[in-house]
C-alpha cells in the first residue's frame, strides 16, 4: 500500500485506470476507509478512461491516526454545538480538506474530479471552496451542510451508530455490529449480509480497526457547524446524488447543498438509503459519468 507525506501526516492511497486518464478523486464518509468504495464502482470509472484515486482520510485505515489527541464525548459536543458553543477538536474538516490537496499535490495532481460520500462529501464542499483551482468538478452523494434547520436522524438510528456497553471483543463481534448499524442507516430490504458489504466490512477490518479514530472524525463534523458559507463558495459544476430512504442524512441536506450551490443539479435515487446497494451502483455510476463528461 504505497503512502505518502502530504499536510504533514502520513496518508495511504491508491490509484486505478491509466496513468494519463483525466483524475477521480474518491473521498469517503466517516470511518469509511478506502476499501469502502464499491470495486465495480470503480472499475467502471476506469473502464470509461479515468484515473481512479482513492485514501484513507486521516485518523482511519492506514493513515496517521491522532490517538494522543483528547475529544470530548460526542453527545455533549453536538448539545453544545446546537446552542452555538464552539468546540475545541483535534482536528477540522477544513483540515481534511487540506489533507485531499496536499495529496493531489504530492502525486502530481494538479485538478480532478471530486466525489465524495456523506462525510466526503463534506470534505468535497471545503476542498472545492478552499482550493478551488484543485477541483474540476464535484459530485457529493449522501451529504448535507451542517444547516441546523435540517431534519435529524431518529434515535433509533444515532443509537445504532453511538453504541454504548462493552466494546466488540473479537473480530466476527466487529464486523457483525458494523453490518448490523449499516442494516439500520442502509437501503431498506437489502441484506447487507450477502450483498457484498460484510465482505467489505472483513477486508476494512483487517487492515484497520480504530474506533477512537471514528469518533475523531465525528467531532471533526459536529465542531464544523453550519458550513453553508463554506459551500456557497464552491464554483466547480457540481451534483447532488441522495436515496430518499436515507434515515441518517435526510434527502433535505443534499437538496440544501443544491440549493446552496449556484447551477447545482440534485438527484433523488427512490429507494436508496445510506449506503451504496448494488442495486443502484448503476444508476450512481450514469449520473456520475454524465456529470463527469461535460466537466
Amino acid at each position: 500500500m504505497p503512502i505518502v507525506k502530504a499536510n504533514g501526516i502520513d496518508i495511504a492511497y491508491e490509484t486505478h485506470g491509466p496513468d494519463d486518464g483525466p483524475v477521480v478523486l474518491l473521498i469517503m464518509g466517516l470511518g469509511g476507509q478506502l476499501a469502502m468504495w464499491p470495486a465495480a464502482f470503480v472499475e467502471d470509472l476506469v473502464g470509461a478512461g479515468y484515473r481512479v484515486v482513492r485514501f484513507d482520510n486521516r485518523d482511519i485505515g492506514l493513515s496517521t491516526k491522532f490517538e494522543g489527541e483528547r475529544t470530548p464525548p460526542i453527545v455533549p459536543q453536538m448539545l453544545l454545538r446546537r446552542i452555538g458553543v464552539k468546540l475545541k477538536t483535534p482536528y477540522h474538516v477544513a483540515d481534511m480538506a487540506d489533507d485531499a490537496a496536499a495529496l493531489m499535490e504530492a502525486l502530481d495532481i494538479d485538478s480532478a474530479h471530486v466525489v465524495g460520500v456523506s462525510m466526503g462529501g463534506m470534505i468535497g464542499q471545503f476542498l472545492a471552496a478552499n482550493h478551488p483551482a484543485r477541483v474540476t468538478s464535484f459530485t457529493a452523494i449522501m451529504s448535507s451542510t451542517g444547516n441546523p434547520k435540517l431534519p435529524r436522524p431518529q434515535r433509533e438510528v444515532l443509537n445504532a451508530l453511538l453504541r454504548r456497553g462493552p466494546p466488540p471483543a473479537t473480530r466476527e463481534d466487529i464486523i457483525d455490529q458494523t453490518v448490523a448499524a449499516f442494516t439500520v442507516i442502509g437501503t431498506p430490504g437489502e441484506d447487507q449480509n450477502t450483498n457484498g458489504m460484510r465482505d467489505i466490512i472483513a477486508t476494512c477490518v483487517d487492515r484497520d480497526h480504530t474506533p477512537s479514530g471514528r469518533v475523531r472524525q465525528t467531532a471533526a463534523i459536529v465542531a464544523a457547524g453550519d458550513f453553508r458559507h463554506v459551500t456557497r463558495r464552491v464554483a466547480a459544476p457540481t451534483m447532488v446524488i441522495h436515496g430518499s430512504a436515507d434515515p441518517l442524512v435526510s434527502p433535505e441536506g443534499g437538496r440544501d447543498i443544491a440549493q446552496t450551490v449556484p447551477n447545482a443539479r440534485f438527484e433523488i435515487i427512490d429507494g436508496m438509503g445510506h449506503d451504496l446497494p448494488p442495486r443502484f451502483l448503476p444508476r450512481i455510476t450514469e449520473l456520475v459519468l454524465g456529470h463527469l463528461e461535460p466537466a
